[in-house]
């Protein structure tokens, strides 16, 4: 299982990302449990229950179903929310190691 932790910025949302890999005969799958402050997040969180990894980390494949139901749903384009579920994605389904990540934005 990998976890994501994302705190939104000036909105004061947080979110917390569970994804864990299921392996099946007909490939990977990921399941995410999504929690957050935000009700958009929340309705992203009901919408995208499980993924194919591969898919997610690839615009080739059809790209990311995250970033399209954050695009119907989310209001905010620069939400690092859907960002945060495909780095837990890419984790659990062993497509990349844990480490953070970050944005510092200064004025």
């Amino acid at each position: 299982m990998a976890k994501a932790i994302i705190s939104s910025g000036r909105c004061g949302f947080h979110t917390t990302v569970e994804a864990t890999l299921i392996e099946s005969d007909d490939g990977d799958r990921v399941r995410l449990n999504i929690q957050s402050d935000c009700q958009n997040c929340q309705r992203l969180g009901m919408e995208l229950t499980e993924v194919d990894p591969l898919q997610e980390i690839s615009y080739r494949r059809g790209g990311p179903r995250t970033l399209e139901l954050a695009s119907k749903i989310l209001p905010h384009t620069a939400c690092p929310v859907p960002a945060g579920i495909i780095k837990a994605i890419e984790v659990a389904g062993h497509l990349a190691l844990p480490k953070d990540a970050s944005i510092t934005v200064m004025e």
